[in-house]
């Protein structure tokens, strides 16, 4: 059957994965197979094998007798994205960092201005990803990259959610400027620091002072 096709099963898990990082679906809401497979126009095969993808980027969770539901955003699921993304983004970096050349240096100041120059928080946070991948990719390690992809997915979740708390307006993003800077001075010390640095603001920023 032609809507079996792993690409109707990856065309779902975008579709559903985006509505989750946006905030359109939310924390807790359950995920209905034939709701989905409706909408869709597909069979359950595809959509079963979609949820299994969110499942595995921590955007849904199966729960027993209970279905598929969106994964919730608790105060240890903040710790735990932030703390293995400073992780494994600095381990990237420093085997990215001696591959970095004047091109990928460009295609990382290049989402910086875009960053700087978006107007609404989609915009700014498809410069965002596009930063922190820019600064990475070169490590040419796939299965880091693969998790720091989904990492990363999770992150700009949190930053959805922010923003719907507490607003967003327009800004330059100092941090993503220093480090820069860091690696064009070829300081990968510093610049491996100011990014696990970085990456750990989100988790003092979404969490409740205690």
């Amino acid at each position: 059957m032609s809507d079996e096709n792993p690409t109707t099963a990856r065309r779902i898990a975008e579709s559903i994965g985006q509505r989750i990082i946006s905030g359109a679906l939310q924390p807790d809401v359950p995920l209905r197979q034939d709701h989905v497979a409706r909408e869709f126009n597909s069979s359950h095969v595809p959509v079963r094998e979609a949820f299994r993808q969110l499942e595995a980027q921590q955007l849904v969770v199966a729960v027993p007798r209970r279905g598929a539901r969106v994964a919730s955003l608790d105060t240890n699921s903040v710790k735990e994205i932030a703390e293995m993304r400073a992780a494994l983004e600095v381990v990237a970096l420093r085997n990215a960092a001696p591959k970095l050349t004047s091109g990928h240096l460009a295609r990382v100041e290049l989402a910086l201005i875009e960053g700087d120059n978006a107007e609404t928080i989609q915009d700014f946070e498809m410069a965002n990803r596009a930063f922190h991948h820019a600064l990475v990719a070169p490590c040419a390690m796939p299965r880091l990259l693969a998790s720091l992809d989904g990492l990363q997915l999770a992150n700009s979740r949190l930053v959805f959610a922010m923003a719907r708390s507490n607003g967003w307006r327009p800004r330059s993003n100092q941090d993503h400027r220093l480090i820069l800077q860091a690696l064009r001075a070829r300081n990968v010390d510093q610049a491996c620091n100011l990014l696990a640095r970085h990456i750990q603001t989100i988790e003092r920023l979404a969490l409740p002072a205690s």
